[in-house]
């Protein structure tokens, strides 16, 4: 599996592509315009000049990964003779259905065939290819050149073969495969997070705190933990017969909608969009824009220097 193609140069796309090249492999990247194919080989170079800043690369290992990706417009030029082919391009089904139909004719039917999707339905993904046993969803996190996190997705008829295939792949480029076994909306990561956003959400609805103190009770309380302490291991900790008894009490007190809150649409009805409008729960300036930014990558980059000081020790 020495060359991988990746459908899709945006945000997601380039990144898993800078991640398999980076690891040795040839790497072609194809999209429909070949401005954003160019604008993706600068902001990999730029991200590796970032890694190697932070020590976590040398500066001699940038040009090298550069050199592996190759970029084209033609999907089909790009995947035909790829040992995979990771899909990247925009959350709409209809078109990832297209692109996978195109892929599984194709390719080898040895090809793997992988999505990226964060939410979308690996089964129904893979409806209009015939040989369905070698599609399968391998979610990566943005950014995801520093995130290691890779959910890989069952779908109802993906193979025990290319579960395993692609959990090693991962595995040997750096990533943490994690196995979601069930092709449910959102899968596993999502679902958790979504589940907090709601909460979060309510509890500003409600007016039991404003959105600056939900964000400060993450950040400065249970959050702390969260990288070294999952909820499950939590529950584990403190005791199971504990969680029962404070389940007992308050899970019938927090939100259950199964819609969007009213004030998330109202908010979003008034043009208020986040960063992008300047306003969404809070208000922001440009300058908090920017250091909101700086500030995650920082502290993702301090991290993945640390895992990588770790493994060398």
């Amino acid at each position: 599996m020495e060359t991988v193609a990746v459908v899709g140069a945006g945000l997601m796309g380039h990144g898993i592509a800078q991640v398999f090249a980076l690891s040795g492999f040839q790497v072609r990247l194809t999209d429909i315009k070949a401005d954003i194919l160019n604008t993706a080989i600068g902001n990999i170079r730029k991200n590796l000049s970032l890694l190697a800043d932070h020590e976590i690369i040398g500066k001699d290992a940038i040009e090298p990964a550069v050199a592996r990706v190759s970029t084209t417009t033609s999907m089909t030029e790009a995947a035909q003779d790829a040992g995979v082919v990771i899909e990247a391009v925009i959350e709409n089904l209809a078109l990832k259905q297209n692109v996978f139909e195109q892929l599984d004719k194709a390719c080898p039917q040895d090809t793997i065939l992988a999505s990226n999707t964060s939410v979308i339905s690996i089964t129904e993904i893979a409806a209009n290819t015939v040989h369905k046993e070698r599609v399968v969803g391998t979610h990566f996190w943005n950014p995801p050149y520093l995130i290691p996190l890779v959910e890989v997705v069952r779908g109802d008829q993906t193979a025990d073969a290319t579960m395993q295939r692609t959990v090693n792949l991962l595995s040997d480029v750096g990533k943490h495969p994690v196995r979601v076994n069930k092709d449910v909306p959102g899968f596993v990561g999502n679902r958790l997070q979504h589940a907090l956003w709601r909460e979060a959400i309510s509890i500003v609805e409600q007016g039991i705190a404003d959105a600056a103190t939900v964000d400060e009770c993450v950040k400065y309380g249970f959050g702390l933990r969260l990288p070294i302490l999952g909820p499950m291991e939590n529950a584990d900790l403190v005791g199971t017969d504990l969680t029962l008894a404070i389940h007992d009490y308050i899970l019938k007190h927090l939100e259950h909608s199964p819609s969007p809150s009213p004030l998330l649409k109202a908010i979003v009805d008034k043009g208020d969009l986040g960063f992008k409008s300047g306003r969404g729960f809070k208000a922001w300036t440009p300058d908090e824009v920017a250091e909101s930014h700086r500030r995650l990558k920082a502290y993702l980059l301090d991290v993945t220097a640390e895992s990588k000081t770790v493994k060398e020790n």
